[in-house]
């Protein structure tokens, strides 16, 4: 549990992010629109005869896109990754309190230990604090992770290799995992997604995707809160109810 200094510390961080990111996001979300049937996919994800394509960065040659981090300097960026020995080989539980309700995850520092090492130094600088998930697979997943709610923000590094991916390519309801580019183990950043009902994520030439957690309470509001679909109706894209994540607690 946090310590009330922790917990104003938080709240203070909390509030000047949420006013400063509310208003780049809009301008953010339509100028990357424009290029975002350029971009290749991330994560190619098995929705019963279809296929769904969730981008996770820019791809390269993409010269309509700008630096999403521009014009925001509330958001930390960061020359490298920490070192997979800050996850101490061990479990931690984050609590990431979001709009749908407090969704707990407890972190495997042992077999991911690159990833929670990732997870836990943004945790704890209050990277994620007021980001908006910002894609929705229906019924699937949710990504979240990007500080610009645009899909194409990250912390300004990558990591690798893959670590923990299933050998059977399915991803269990409550799983936690990192979004990355097509084909490319190295791309890792700051994007995760949580599956909110079993699913098959086929790999590719890299293969899967790395598992770093798994939510032990909060997944039916999650749920609940993404029953609506997409703002468009479709089987992929912004949530049609907005899901944040307000604050992450490290325990």
């Amino acid at each position: 549990m946090p310590t009330n200094k922790q917990a104003r510390v938080y709240a203070h961080r909390r509030q000047e992010k949420w006013d400063l990111r509310q208003q780049q996001h809009a301008k953010a979300r339509r100028r990357h629109r424009i290029v975002a049937a350029t971009i290749v996919g991330t994560l190619i994800v098995a929705t019963g005869a279809s296929a769904v394509v969730l981008a996770n960065r820019p791809a390269a040659g993409a010269a309509d896109l700008q630096d999403p981090l521009a014009g925001m300097p509330d958001i930390a960026t960061y020359d490298a990754p920490p070192p997979p020995s800050d996850a101490e080989g061990r479990a931690w539980t984050a609590t990431m309190s979001m709009s749908a309700g407090d969704v707990t995850v407890e972190l495997d520092g042992a077999a991911a230990p690159q990833a929670v090492a990732s997870f836990l130094m943004l945790a704890r600088d209050g990277f994620f604090d007021g980001s908006t998930c910002h894609r929705l697979v229906t019924g699937s997943l949710i990504q979240c992770g990007d500080p610009t709610a645009t899909g194409y923000g990250g912390p300004g590094y990558a990591f690798g290799p893959i670590e923990n991916a299933p050998e059977d390519m399915i991803y269990p309801a409550g799983t936690v995992a990192m979004a990355r580019n097509g084909d490319d183990a190295a791309s890792q950043g700051s994007q995760f997604f949580i599956v909110l009902s079993e699913t098959t994520v086929p790999n590719d030439a890299a293969g899967g995707y790395t598992v770093f957690g798994h939510v032990t309470e909060g997944l039916d509001a999650l749920v609940a809160a993404t029953a609506g679909g997409t703002v468009d109706g479709g089987p992929d894209g912004e949530p049609a109810t907005p899901v944040t994540i307000e604050g992450v607690v490290i325990s």
